[in-house]
């Protein structure tokens, strides 16, 4: 089940807000518990017990490192090992079995196996419960419906953010409502609806034209790679919205996941905009841990290539995702030894010009699905496939998605925000027209999907 269904949207919502508000506060987890639940069973009946599974391992696991410090290092290493292992068999192991088989000559047989829908989000979710137990940052969990429904909360269940047991710790306690937070997070999860039907899925139809054409113009590739990395950050940060504003709905605060990336000035900037729970996640339990930058420049370069390889294989077990991870890793790497200096003294529209160009690259190694593919598409954009500039074909879609790019670039910036923010005395304007805007959002919106539309879902490989 995924937020942008007419299941999700106009019966499992409903039905589960309905009951949620009408229980007393001491049932509100549980019924929360058994949503969640039932909301992963529907998408992976047969997973749901590998997570539960997983819960009650780190469950018990947290109460040993909390009851016997002694041996506490001892059972935070086996049940890391636990959870990772759990990870790394579904999504990883046959990626390692065709990499075996091709480097070494071997005919090992591949296993069938189906990727649990969210697992790597839960996983690191887990593990930084467990660390931060360890560390005595978080009070060890005693009860296990708790956990249960901290992890298994179905508003970031499947997609994240990735939401850190310290952050919601009081919350699963104690949580404030009222019906301006509930409005809040309709108004939040409408706009990612937005985002995600609206231009996410429509620039999705445009990229597989795109892949299934011959056209080669120039034109077409550059439509191809703005498109797609216009696509996965409204898809995901939509999708995140969705998530925020389902939190709000049910008294939860999680934190924001993006902040407008496409304006940033620099790849630094950029990661500090883009997926943020993701990022923050493994600089607070990979790259610090191993020493950050407070050691040899050697050991540094070190530490930053481990944390990128790790952000690469998380988002999926295939070649372009390593070489995406390690892409950003080496920038990185550049920027912070001597390029940084330089970009500051740009003007900033060139800077962004250059985060932009990048960024477009790295998608377009991101959603490739084998080599050739990516270097076609990313010679295609210098005019590598030695054809037009511009043809019919090309020119005909371009005129046909030019409002989407449109509508998308502009919502990709705070242009918007910063006029409601910097114009006094519209106040009144904006509350009296955002209902309107909102209600028609969601009316198209549910019409697309109801018209059954192009829906993709792209975080199922996480």
């Amino acid at each position: 089940m995924v937020f942008s269904s007419i299941t999700f949207l106009f019966y499992f919502l409903p039905i589960v807000i309905g009951i949620y508000y009408i229980v007393p506060n001491k049932l509100k987890n549980i019924v929360l518990l058994l949503a969640s639940i039932f909301f992963y069973f529907y998408g992976e009946p047969k997973y749901v017990l590998i997570m539960l599974l997983s819960i009650t391992c780190t469950y018990i696991f947290g109460i040993l490192i909390d009851k016997y410090k002694k041996y506490s290092k001892l059972f935070l290493t086996l049940s890391i090992c636990l959870i990772t292992g759990i990870l790394v068999y579904f999504k990883y192991m046959n990626f390692i079995i065709e990499n075996i088989n091709l480097w070494l000559s071997n005919r090992i047989d591949f296993i069938y196996v189906v990727l649990p829908i969210g697992i790597s989000f839960y996983t690191f979710q887990l593990i930084s419960y467990i660390i931060d137990v360890y560390r005595g940052q978080a009070k060890v969990q005693k009860n296990i419906l708790k956990l249960a429904m901290y992890i298994s909360l179905f508003p970031q269940l499947i997609a994240g953010p990735i939401v850190r047991y310290t952050t919601i710790e009081e919350q699963l306690e104690n949580r404030k409502y009222s019906f301006e937070k509930f409005a809040l997070g309709v108004r939040r999860f409408v706009i990612g609806l937005g985002k995600k039907v609206l231009i996410a899925n429509v620039l999705g139809e445009l990229i597989n034209v795109f892949l299934a054409t011959k056209d080669s113009s120039i034109l077409f590739y550059w439509m191809y790679g703005i498109a797609n990395m216009l696509q996965i950050y409204f898809d995901f940060s939509g999708y995140s919205d969705m998530a925020i504003g389902l939190g709000k709905m049910f008294g939860f605060e999680f934190l924001e996941n993006f902040n407008y990336p496409y304006i940033a000035t620099s790849i630094t900037d950029f990661w500090r905009r883009w997926h943020i729970s993701l990022s923050s996640w493994f600089r607070d339990y990979i790259y610090i841990p191993l020493g950050g930058n407070r050691v040899s420049k050697i050991k540094w370069i070190r530490n930053i290539f481990i944390v990128w390889l790790l952000t690469g294989l998380w988002h999926g077990s295939a070649w372009n995702f390593i070489i995406w991870g390690l892409y950003f890793g080496i920038l990185l790497i550049i920027e912070k030894i001597f390029l940084n200096k330089y970009l500051e003294k740009l003007p900033k529209i060139l800077s962004r010009i250059y985060v932009l160009i990048i960024v477009m690259i790295s998608f377009i190694i991101f959603s490739g699905e084998n080599m050739n593919q990516i270097i076609q598409n990313i010679g295609g954009l210098v005019g590598c496939a030695k054809s037009n500039f511009i043809s019919k074909e090309s020119l005909y879609y371009f005129k046909s998605y030019l409002v989407v790019f449109i509508v998308a670039i502009i919502g990709a910036t705070p242009i918007f925000k910063n006029i409601i923010q910097n114009r006094k005395n519209i106040d009144k304007f904006i509350n009296i027209l955002e209902p309107i805007y909102l209600l028609i959002i969601f009316v198209i919106s549910t019409s697309y999907i109801i018209d059954g539309s192009f829906n993709p879902f792209l975080y199922f490989r996480f």
